[in-house]
Protein backbone atom coordinates (compact mmCIF):
# COMPACT_ATOMS: atom_id res chain seq x y z
CA UNK A 1 0.00 0.00 0.00
CA UNK A 2 1.10 3.40 -0.91
CA UNK A 3 0.26 6.31 1.40
CA UNK A 4 1.26 10.07 0.28
CA UNK A 5 0.45 12.66 2.65
CA UNK A 6 0.62 16.38 1.55
CA UNK A 7 0.77 18.74 4.61
CA UNK A 8 -0.10 21.79 5.15
CA UNK A 9 -1.81 24.31 7.49
CA UNK A 10 -4.16 25.56 5.37
CA UNK A 11 -7.03 22.62 5.46
CA UNK A 12 -7.80 22.91 1.74
CA UNK A 13 -4.20 21.31 1.08
CA UNK A 14 -4.28 18.13 3.29
CA UNK A 15 -4.91 15.34 1.78
CA UNK A 16 -3.86 11.34 1.32
CA UNK A 17 -3.76 9.28 -1.72
CA UNK A 18 -3.92 5.72 -1.11
CA UNK A 19 -2.93 3.30 -3.58
CA UNK A 20 -3.58 -0.64 -2.41
CA UNK A 21 -2.28 -3.71 -3.83
CA UNK A 22 -5.38 -3.98 -6.22
CA UNK A 23 -4.99 -0.77 -7.79
CA UNK A 24 -7.89 0.71 -6.25
CA UNK A 25 -7.59 4.40 -5.56
CA UNK A 26 -8.68 6.13 -2.41
CA UNK A 27 -8.59 9.36 -1.76
CA UNK A 28 -8.68 11.16 1.70
CA UNK A 29 -8.59 14.78 2.21
CA UNK A 30 -11.07 17.83 3.74
CA UNK A 31 -14.52 18.21 2.95
CA UNK A 32 -16.14 21.59 2.73
CA UNK A 33 -20.08 22.87 1.50
CA UNK A 34 -19.30 21.34 -2.12
CA UNK A 35 -19.82 17.91 -0.14
CA UNK A 36 -22.60 18.76 2.29
CA UNK A 37 -24.82 16.55 0.11
CA UNK A 38 -22.42 13.67 0.46
CA UNK A 39 -21.96 14.20 4.33
CA UNK A 40 -25.95 14.00 4.53
CA UNK A 41 -26.22 10.88 3.03
CA UNK A 42 -23.86 9.20 5.20
CA UNK A 43 -24.51 10.74 8.27
CA UNK A 44 -28.15 9.15 8.11
CA UNK A 45 -27.38 6.36 9.61
CA UNK A 46 -29.04 5.47 13.36
CA UNK A 47 -25.33 5.21 15.36
CA UNK A 48 -24.32 8.30 13.57
CA UNK A 49 -23.93 12.02 15.00
CA UNK A 50 -27.23 12.99 12.49
CA UNK A 51 -26.61 16.60 12.37
CA UNK A 52 -28.97 18.77 10.38
CA UNK A 53 -28.15 20.49 7.06
CA UNK A 54 -27.91 23.35 9.26
CA UNK A 55 -25.08 21.75 11.66
CA UNK A 56 -23.32 20.27 8.35
CA UNK A 57 -23.22 23.85 7.18
CA UNK A 58 -21.07 25.52 9.59
CA UNK A 59 -19.27 22.07 10.49
CA UNK A 60 -18.09 22.21 6.46
CA UNK A 61 -17.56 26.29 6.77
CA UNK A 62 -15.84 27.07 9.54
CA UNK A 63 -11.70 26.86 9.28
CA UNK A 64 -11.74 25.92 13.02
CA UNK A 65 -13.64 22.58 12.47
CA UNK A 66 -12.09 20.12 10.31
CA UNK A 67 -13.68 17.57 8.82
CA UNK A 68 -11.85 15.35 6.76
CA UNK A 69 -12.90 12.09 4.37
CA UNK A 70 -12.16 9.12 2.63
CA UNK A 71 -13.81 8.80 -1.08
CA UNK A 72 -13.70 5.77 -3.42
CA UNK A 73 -15.02 5.45 -6.55
CA UNK A 74 -16.79 9.36 -6.12
CA UNK A 75 -18.59 8.03 -3.13
CA UNK A 76 -18.03 9.33 0.60
CA UNK A 77 -16.84 6.46 2.55
CA UNK A 78 -15.95 7.93 5.77
CA UNK A 79 -15.85 10.99 7.66
CA UNK A 80 -14.05 12.40 10.92
CA UNK A 81 -14.94 15.92 11.90
CA UNK A 82 -13.83 17.98 14.95
CA UNK A 83 -13.36 21.29 16.75
CA UNK A 84 -9.72 23.47 17.26
CA UNK A 85 -10.04 24.96 20.35
CA UNK A 86 -6.51 26.44 21.78
CA UNK A 87 -4.36 23.53 21.78
CA UNK A 88 -7.14 20.72 21.72
CA UNK A 89 -9.27 18.72 19.03
CA UNK A 90 -12.38 17.84 19.83
CA UNK A 91 -13.61 15.10 17.57
CA UNK A 92 -17.41 15.38 17.29
CA UNK A 93 -18.08 13.16 14.71
CA UNK A 94 -16.44 10.03 13.23
CA UNK A 95 -19.21 7.89 10.31
CA UNK A 96 -18.43 5.12 7.97
CA UNK A 97 -20.85 3.75 5.46
CA UNK A 98 -22.58 0.74 7.08
CA UNK A 99 -22.19 -1.48 4.44
CA UNK A 100 -18.27 -1.73 4.53
CA UNK A 101 -17.63 -1.14 8.41
CA UNK A 102 -14.81 -2.73 10.42
CA UNK A 103 -12.30 -3.17 7.44
CA UNK A 104 -10.76 0.07 8.98
CA UNK A 105 -11.81 2.96 7.60
CA UNK A 106 -12.77 4.12 10.87
CA UNK A 107 -9.26 3.93 11.87
CA UNK A 108 -7.36 5.47 8.90
CA UNK A 109 -10.34 8.48 8.90
CA UNK A 110 -9.71 9.51 12.29
CA UNK A 111 -6.10 9.25 12.20
CA UNK A 112 -5.99 11.78 9.13
CA UNK A 113 -8.21 14.04 11.64
CA UNK A 114 -5.94 13.70 14.21
CA UNK A 115 -2.94 13.97 12.67
CA UNK A 116 -3.82 17.03 10.87
CA UNK A 117 -4.82 18.74 14.24
CA UNK A 118 -1.17 17.93 15.34
CA UNK A 119 -0.03 19.98 12.34
CA UNK A 120 -2.43 22.62 13.70
CA UNK A 121 -0.85 22.60 17.03
CA UNK A 122 -3.50 20.39 19.17
CA UNK A 123 -1.58 18.80 21.88
CA UNK A 124 -4.57 17.16 23.15
CA UNK A 125 -7.93 15.31 21.33
CA UNK A 126 -10.94 14.64 23.27
CA UNK A 127 -15.00 13.14 22.19
CA UNK A 128 -17.71 11.81 24.05
CA UNK A 129 -18.58 8.24 23.01
CA UNK A 130 -22.12 6.72 23.47
CA UNK A 131 -21.11 3.70 26.09
CA UNK A 132 -23.24 0.76 24.23
CA UNK A 133 -20.96 1.62 21.21
CA UNK A 134 -18.63 -1.06 21.49
CA UNK A 135 -17.12 -0.80 18.03
CA UNK A 136 -16.64 3.05 18.20
CA UNK A 137 -14.89 2.16 21.76
CA UNK A 138 -12.20 -0.63 20.36
CA UNK A 139 -11.81 2.07 17.79
CA UNK A 140 -10.69 4.64 20.07
CA UNK A 141 -9.19 2.27 22.48
CA UNK A 142 -7.07 1.32 19.41
CA UNK A 143 -6.06 4.92 18.65
CA UNK A 144 -4.49 5.33 22.17
CA UNK A 145 -7.90 7.00 23.87
CA UNK A 146 -8.48 6.43 27.57
CA UNK A 147 -11.45 7.01 29.70
CA UNK A 148 -11.25 10.21 32.11
CA UNK A 149 -14.84 10.26 32.80
CA UNK A 150 -18.74 10.04 31.84
CA UNK A 151 -22.06 12.14 31.36
CA UNK A 152 -24.83 10.91 32.72
CA UNK A 153 -27.63 10.25 29.86
CA UNK A 154 -25.76 12.49 27.37
CA UNK A 155 -27.38 9.65 24.66
CA UNK A 156 -30.84 9.73 25.58
CA UNK A 157 -31.07 6.92 27.81
CA UNK A 158 -27.33 6.13 27.51
CA UNK A 159 -23.84 7.38 29.14
CA UNK A 160 -21.47 8.68 27.19
CA UNK A 161 -17.70 7.92 27.93
CA UNK A 162 -15.29 10.97 27.61
CA UNK A 163 -12.02 10.03 26.32
CA UNK A 164 -8.68 11.97 26.39
CA UNK A 165 -5.45 11.28 23.83
CA UNK A 166 -2.52 13.13 24.17
CA UNK A 167 -0.86 13.94 20.68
Amino acid sequence: MLDLRVRNHNRSLYCVLVIDLCGSLTFAGPLGPKELSHCLRLDSDPFSASWTKEQWDKELTDIMRPCVGIWQRGQLLAIACGWLVIDELHITNVTVAKNIRRQGLGYQVTSILLDYGRSRGARHATLEVNSINTAALKLYNKLGFSDVGKRSCYYENNDARVQWLKL
